[in-house]
């Protein structure tokens, strides 16, 4: 499991790169102007559905289902299953798309109101929504053939995926931003074209493993039954989450020009270890759970449970300490270059600080929640849902006015942390989920490492500070660069001297990995 991990996050790593570039390159050509505001609300949208139709709650109901299919009777029926669940999430979809290209003007009221004192922002927002939109049909499809894959043990294909995202709007950017208005439009037909790709590519994969999906005609059968049975309680809660970052957007349009692009990029620096470690944590140990329950071995599921929030944690909180405490020369130097100023570097640092708080809540929940999904209960992350939105809502409201976008962000932080609390005593007190002896000796040793590493980065952060103001991405990224592997090497020495992980660990996971390469060779 361990290994599919780094499989999956070491691709959405490199994903994560080419994002950096693009946000470099997007920051310099749009800066935080009227027209990244509308672009950035244009690519959130479809995100959103995204999130509500084709992952969250799509993933939850969907890979229990077709991993009991397949392990108990084989290829053949799982592969109808999906055909089926393909018929009507497809036919689903196309009225969707109809649907909302016809009323955008009139969604845009409602989703970003903020716009309508504006008219070319509001006119730029709905064009480009209009071109973006069409990214959800084939998402859809996406997220379906990957779950399939990542059932049947095929994880590579998925999670290289966004890399395919990353390369068409970076290829926009500098291919068709020359013909075109401006880089919104560049970067809009860029997310329309992304979709594209990333549909074929998957349906290559799923062709290689013997798993073409056929068209049929949607049909509701005993299995679709079973599915949505357990997609309802997922879809509301997906939809719960959808609804917190539909506030978030309808907030912060209604705050200064440029608060939408602040809380942009430092999601997106915050999303490099929640997607690398979160994302592919929750990816590999939902089918890997649902195995072991339905062959009945409780242990293993136990121990797979731990051995993820063990490892989501030595990687999340020593990032979550480096946000906090290097937050401002990140920002200023990977985005304070061509019309996107030092004051906006700063402001989206601000805001990369109030995210960090809640960083490790937030990939925690990916190591929670499959313990609920894998048995098919998706009800309860629904009523703790319902929860940390309403926490986040609130204190939304209360921050806004005093702090701006940093109080929206500090928000989200403190319903991420509600989040995590109810669900850990939620699992523990139903008996699916006990921490075992190793991880509550390994976490105070994990806390001792991070602190050591916090203080060599103050330190090195106040050596390298004549560098790091200089203007230019050539000598400030070298010394970017250099903060980084002063984080990097403290955390590694002095987690080994704590005991927070061990050289017997390193040497296990690395004959494992040889033993697999060789395999597979």
């Amino acid at each position: 499991m361990l290994r599919n991990i780094v499989s999956v996050g070491g691709l959405t790593m490199v994903s994560r790169v080419l994002g950096f570039v693009r946000d470099i390159l997007t920051a310099a050509l749009l800066g935080a102007g009227p027209v990244a505001d509308a672009f950035f609300v244009a690519f959130r949208l479809p995100n959103h559905f995204r999130a509500l139709f084709a992952e969250g709650a799509f993933n939850a109901a969907f890979v229990p289902v077709f991993t009991e299919i397949l392990t108990k009777d084989g290829r053949e029926p799982a592969r109808t299953f999906a055909e089926e669940v393909q018929a009507i999430l497809l036919s689903t979809q196309v009225v969707l798309l109809v649907v909302f290209l016809a009323i955008m003007p009139w969604f845009m009221l409602v989703f970003a109101p903020g716009f309508v004192d504006e008219p070319q922002k509001f006119e730029l927002a709905v064009l480009f929504t209009r071109i973006t939109f069409p990214y959800l049909l084939f998402i859809s499809l996406v997220s379906l053939q990957g779950a399939m894959l990542n059932s049947m043990g095929r994880f590579a294909a998925a999670a290289a995926a966004p890399i395919l995202l990353n390369l068409s709007l970076i290829g926009a950017l500098v291919g068709l931003t020359p013909f075109l208005p401006t880089t919104g439009h560049a970067q809009s037909w860029g997310v329309f074209i992304a979709g594209m790709a990333q549909f074929a590519y998957l349906a290559w994969d799923v062709h290689r493993a013997g798993m073409d999906l056929r068209p049929r005609w949607p049909r509701v059968t005993a299995n679709v039954r079973r599915f949505f049975k357990v997609l309802w309680p997922a879809a509301i809660g997906s939809g719960l989450v959808q609804i917190n970052l539909f506030v978030d957007t309808l907030i912060a349009s209604m705050l200064p020009t440029g608060a939408v692009s602040y809380l942009y990029y430092a999601d997106r620096i915050n999303q490099l270890p929640l997607g690398v470690i979160g994302v592919a944590v929750g990816t590999v140990l939902l089918p890997e759970l649902s195995r072991r329950l339905k062959l009945g071995d409780f242990e293993a599921a136990r121990d797979s449970q731990n051995r993820a929030i063990e490892f989501s944690l030595f990687l999340t909180l020593p990032a979550a300490v480096a946000f906090l405490t290097a937050a401002e020369p990140i920002m200023r130097v990977l985005f304070a270059h061509g019309v996107f100023t030092t004051a906006d570097a700063m402001a989206s640092a601000q805001t990369l600080m109030a995210y960090a708080l809640g960083l490790p809540a937030f990939v925690l929940v990916k190591s929670l929640v499959p313990g609920f999904h894998a048995r098919q209960d998706t009800a309860t992350p629904v009523r703790v849902a319902v929860l940390a939105v309403s926490v986040n809502i609130g204190l939304k409201l209360v921050l806004m006015g005093p702090l701006s976008q940093v109080g929206l962000a500090l928000a989200t932080s403190a319903s991420g942390w509600v989040n995590v609390l109810a669900l850990a005593f939620l699992l523990r007190r139903r008996g699916y989920y006990t921490a075992d002896p190793r991880l509550k000796r390994r976490l105070p040793r994990l806390v001792l490492a991070t602190t050591g590493m916090a203080m060599a980065l103050v330190l090195g952060k106040q050596a390298l500070a004549i560098p790091l103001a200089q203007p230019g991405l050539l000598i400030s990224g070298a010394a970017l660069s250099a903060l980084v592997a002063i984080g990097m090497v403290s955390f590694a020495i002095l987690a080994l001297a704590f005991g927070a992980i061990s050289r017997a660990d390193l040497g296990r996971f690395r004959r494992r990995r040889r033993g697999t390469e060789k395999n597979a060779a």
